[in-house]
């Protein structure tokens, strides 16, 4: 029979001491939730051999990770980490798992190192599992041993001087390693038998200790990246360690950080060798930054391509867009999903774009929206041009083709096009197709009045 070493995430608690209605681990750093950093961890490891214990809010998880919709087990009633064991136990003897890893889904920061070294120290054991020295071991596992060896992992509430001796500062990280058939006939002495009320999977290991079975507890040092989040305050904690981390790799690969201390990368994001990042600044997301590109101080970008030589100027603000080589967009520019700035394309204050393509050359100074529009190269938009685009049921295209000038405060009404070489004069609205070469106005004739004075 093939041997396989599996792993079990559990991510069914509701965590009530981040105060929020989301679950626990999909909170957020540096915009991907936490269990996609478990996942990123477990993933050289265990390939894809991983199941996912979930419970509360399981559907906002499952919809989260949908690639991972045949590996979820749903613990209906959450009655504690052993009974998530028990739940998921069968699925992982269908899928011919032999020995297992579980860990805990708030443990965003764990390094895959770590867990690689842990499974190769584990072997041959009927359980194990990692500790780590606290000065202050606080709500954590105690790990009780006897001349060395261990006896039993007590949960701090639980933890009596008179029952178990001294504290030592050992605490249990809630990693551990369990060999399946040694460890099946265990599951049944579980019991609540505790202040909580509760199925541990801590009382396996005095159960294997009672049945003379070897129990290892791996010691791995006071690594506080094995810890798990249990609070508002240790998620923006374990967010800066990332951030730090990040930041330090992209100057050690050759990008320019500014003011790094208030740069925020994400963990998909990739920015070349040459780049410049001036904070602060947020880039988030599978967004990319090509080298000799510059990303301005207060500008937030998410999933986005800014292209070689490309500038996002300060605070402007990137969703789904993408800079051509040598574009440029801000200051104040708000690039929407689908906006694309192709070769020497220019936005600057004030201008949104949404669902368009503005061609090579295109310019847009200022105060405009270009929504669901296509842009002919070299063609200048006027300030306070809009298109509108949406009529109150549908979105409909604009299109302006090359070398064409937009008049400023002219209103496009979608669906219109306006040709090659048009003009079109300022203030006008324009609700019918411009052909090429000419020239359009569409604004009431101004009337020069005599002035009505008091007396």
């Amino acid at each position: 029979m093939q041997s396989i070493t599996g792993a079990l995430v559990l991510a069914a608690g509701k965590g009530t001491r981040m105060h929020s209605d989301t679950p626990k681990v999909l909170a957020r750093l540096l915009g991907e939730p936490m269990l996609w950093y478990v996942y990123q961890a477990l993933a050289p490891v265990f390939g894809d051999h991983i199941w996912t214990v979930v419970g509360h809010g399981a559907d906002r998880v499952r919809a989260a990770f949908p690639e991972r919709a045949d590996r979820f087990v749903l613990q209906a009633e959450q009655l504690g980490t052993g009974h998530a064991l028990q739940v998921a136990w069968q699925s992982l003897r269908d899928a011919g798992v032999t020995r297992l890893v579980v860990i805990n889904g708030d443990t965003p920061l764990a390094p895959t190192a770590a867990l690689r070294a842990f499974v190769d120290q584990s072997g041959g054991c009927a359980l194990s599992f990692m500790t780590l020295s606290l000065r202050d071991p606080a709500a954590f596992g105690r790990v009780v041993r006897k001349n060395g060896v261990v006896q039993a992992i007590v949960e701090a509430k639980d933890f009596d001087l008179d029952d178990h001796g001294p504290a030592t500062g050992e605490i249990n990280a809630g990693v551990y390693c369990l060999d399946m058939a040694a460890v099946e006939p265990l599951l049944a002495g579980l019991t609540t038998e505790n202040k909580s009320g509760e199925f541990y999977i801590t009382d396996l290991v005095g159960l294997a200790v009672e049945r003379d079975m070897e129990v290892k507890g791996v010691h791995c040092g006071a690594d506080p990246q094995l810890l798990g989040i249990n609070s508002p305050a240790e998620l923006a904690d374990a967010e800066e360690l990332l951030r730090a981390r990040i930041v330090a790799d992209l100057r050690a690969s050759g990008v320019l950080v500014r003011a790094a201390d208030s740069v925020r990368v994400g963990p998909r994001v990739r920015v070349a060798p040459g780049a410049e990042l001036c904070g602060p600044c947020d880039v988030l997301g599978a967004t990319r930054i090509d080298a000799s590109a510059c990303v301005g101080p207060h500008v937030w970008i998410a999933d986005s391509e800014v292209g070689p030589d490309a500038q996002v100027r300060p605070f402007s603000h990137l969703e789904g867009a993408r800079l051509g080589p040598n574009a440029w967009a801000g200051p104040f520019a708000r690039l929407r999903p689908g906006a694309v700035l192709e070769r020497d394309a220019h936005v600057g204050n004030f201008v949104e774009v949404k669902k368009s393509v503005l061609r090579e050359g295109v310019k847009a100074g200022h105060l405009s929206y270009l929504g669901d529009a296509d842009v002919g190269a070299r063609t200048n938009v006027g300030a306070g041009t809009i298109t509108c685009n949406y009529d109150g049921k549908n979105k409909h295209a604009t299109v302006i083709g090359e070398d064409a000038f937009i008049g400023s405060n002219t209103a496009l009404v979608a669906p219109v096009t306006v040709g090659r070489d048009a003009l079109v004069g300022a203030g006008s609205v324009i609700t019918h197709d411009v052909p090429d070469g000419a020239l359009a106005v569409a604004r009431g004739r101004q009337k020069n009045l005599e002035r009505k004075r008091g007396s």
